[in-house]
């Protein structure tokens, strides 16, 4: 029998950790959510489960509960099971940004919007309509309809056992293009399609006036080298566990590498990472019978925290 979701359901499926459809209460990421989210558990790890969550918060109840998920989504939080209830904990991730001795706590440097935005959609991905349209989705233009349509017929095809409501389809698709789209200023700006910081990143634009959207695909500006490569490397040590390289064309386009992700052309990330391999002799670039790869020397995850604390270091002139 088909499994119908509710609006904010996560549904474990054979061959999925979960899959997640409108979770975010219709909320895009605020400014200043996963800092407050993460201070407050950091404190109380059952704090959005509380009777006075909405108090401590200083927001209403439904903010509660996208501030819970877009924490946990971005991985700065964790939820796990004690006695009772899933309460959450601080991640690894989480400590080494939004501490307060982290990288970047208040989301000062574009590097930090850019490393979120990776988080969120590495695997696991906790929102299933960012995964199909950052690493699945093959139209550069479309308009909300036809990514409502053809996410349906992925998910059709993919999860067959499970019946979402088309509502949450559209609700995660219209989250989604709030939070990232640039341009065409809308005549309908309000408290619902402002305040997003990710909209900076400029991955997606709105053409004038038109329904029309479009990814930014190949070099972005502010998009730090060092993220890119650290971004590389913890897809690497994800996908190649033990392996001192990876080719070029796996981090491009396989399914949620940093190509996907970051929306890249193979010009943009080979400049990315000759920056890094110039500066770091821990990183390398070969080409050898005509495949690129990026070779490294040490464990990747050790090379890509290397790099973030150069990049922070440098950007908020801190010394460690």
């Amino acid at each position: 029998m088909a499994t119908k979701t509710s609006a904010t359901k996560e549904v474990q499926t054979s061959d999925s950790a979960v899959t997640a459809f409108a979770r975010h209460e219709s909320f895009h990421p605020r400014f200043g959510w996963l800092k407050k989210g993460f201070d407050k558990a950091s404190e109380d790890s059952s704090v959005f489960l509380r009777d006075d969550s909405a108090v401590i918060l200083g927001v209403g109840k439904n903010m509660v509960r996208a501030i819970r998920y877009w924490c946990s989504a971005f991985k700065v939080l964790a939820e796990s099971a004690d006695k009772v209830a899933r309460v959450s904990s601080p991640t690894e991730f989480g400590n080494k940004l939004l501490s307060d001795t982290g990288w970047d706590p208040f989301l000062e440097t574009e590097g930090a919007l850019w490393l979120l935005h990776w988080y969120f959609l590495k695997t696991p991905c906790a929102g299933t309509t960012w995964e199909f349209v950052f690493s699945r989705f093959r139209q550069t233009e479309f308009t909300a309809d036809d990514v409502v349509a053809q996410l349906s017929d992925y998910l059709k095809t993919q999860h067959s056992n499970l019946t979402i409501a088309e509502s949450s389809l559209k609700s995660d698709v219209s989250c989604l293009l709030r939070m990232y789209s640039q341009g065409n200023e809308r005549s309908d700006a309000n408290e619902e399609t402002i305040g997003c910081p990710f909209v900076s990143l400029g991955l997606i634009e709105q053409l004038p006036s038109s329904k029309l959207y479009a990814f930014r695909i190949g070099t972005k500006p502010k998009l730090p080298a060092e993220v890119v490569v650290a971004a590389c490397l913890e897809y690497a040590q994800q996908t190649r566990l033990g392996q001192r390289s990876i080719n070029l064309s796996h981090l491009l386009y396989d399914h949620l590498s940093p190509g996907q992700c970051f929306k890249l052309t193979e010009s943009s990330m080979y400049s990315a990472l000759e920056t890094i391999a110039l500066k770091d002799r821990g990183i390398q670039l070969s080409d050898t019978a005509g495949v690129a790869q990026m070779q490294f020397n040490q464990e990747p995850q050790v090379l890509a925290d290397k790099l973030l604390n150069s990049y922070f270091d440098a950007q908020l002139g801190v010394k460690r």
